[in-house]
């Protein structure tokens, strides 16, 4: 038998996988349809503290040959006390752990935000969102390292229990660096989810002669397949940089070799976006075979033996 369970931040997940934070979980009935599913966990959309409509559409395209997709969604949800609501109703006795995503547009919101969750004394685990690409004018935290240490100064204190973090890709070893440096000085700080969308994309359509999204003159973040080796590298990076805490691998997984990858990078979990909203919530236990069938022809019993285990030349 393969084990294909881990933990993240404490949280037993009887599998490694679950969804993007943006895919598959804005609404209730989203949510519970992870839950019905064979993922091992869920989380929730990355909320604000109030509801947003998000950008006009098209704002989601799936792109030719599969490579991948191009989104500038805006931050569609509920606004937090929706998602605050159904993490007081959610039955934790489940299989399943929950994921709290939180992305507010300012520091402030944020601090609202986590304070109302704490006052709960919820299970539920914290997710901050530092990368959030598709928001006309305003600039992702995580590509501000000073910004992003101010705010883990005041956000971590608050919190209190092991939380993560969502980051946006990075494409230079110095950031890698600085990065790491930064989300070393925080205990509480448990894992790093890496990466959100690869950002300012521009898909055209050749025949029109028109950009395929409406938002931001057709400029998106790109997901999927495409995206893989950029996942896999700032994964693997992460894991090599930040001793005792986790990395949570996303981008690229479209079959279970994608999620072998990630994990073989140094992933403690693995989610899934683009291919999720493809294919739908059914697509967990294609996965789950996938990988399972790819540990027993290599040997493997569990992800612990090859976590991380990736050989350089």
């Amino acid at each position: 038998m393969v084990d294909l369970s881990t933990t993240i931040a404490g949280a037993h997940l009887d599998n490694v996988f679950f969804n993007a934070s943006g895919v598959w979980c804005q609404h209730e009935e989203e949510l519970q349809a992870l839950l019905e599913s064979g993922s091992g966990s869920l989380i929730t959309k990355s909320a604000t503290y109030e509801h947003r409509e998000g950008n006009p559409s098209p704002r989601y395209l799936p792109l030719p040959s599969g490579i991948g997709s191009i989104n500038s969604m805006g931050l569609p949800n509920e606004g937090y006390e929706y998602y605050l609501n159904y993490a007081r109703k959610f039955d934790y006795t489940h299989a399943k752990p929950l994921f709290i995503s939180l992305s507010g547009l300012s520091l402030a919101d944020n601090v609202k935000m986590v304070e109302a969750f704490v006052q709960a004394n919820l299970p539920c685990i914290l997710e901050v969102n530092f990368s959030c690409p598709n928001v006309p004018g305003k600039p992702q935290l995580g590509y501000d390292i000073d910004a992003m240490d101010a705010a883990l100064a005041t956000l971590a204190p608050l919190i209190k229990k092991p939380f993560g973090i969502k980051l946006p890709p990075y494409f230079d070893i110095a950031h890698f660096d600085q990065v790491a440096a930064v989300v070393n000085k925080y205990d509480n700080l448990a894992y790093v989810t890496c990466i959100n969308s690869v950002g300012n994309g521009l898909a055209i359509d050749l025949d029109t002669e028109t950009a395929l999204i409406k938002p931001k003159d057709g400029f998106g973040g790109l997901g999927g397949l495409m995206v893989l080796n950029t996942a896999l590298a700032n994964v693997n990076a992460f894991y090599r940089r930040l001793p005792g805490k986790q990395v949570i691998g996303v981008g690229g997984v479209v079959s279970g070799k994608e999620a072998f990858l990630h994990i073989l990078a140094g992933a403690s979990a693995v989610q899934i976006g683009t291919q999720l909203k493809e294919e739908g919530p059914a697509m967990f236990d294609r996965i789950k075979k996938e990988l399972t069938e790819i540990m027993e022809k290599k040997g493997y019993k569990s992800v612990e033996e090859f976590r991380g285990k990736v050989k350089t030349l």
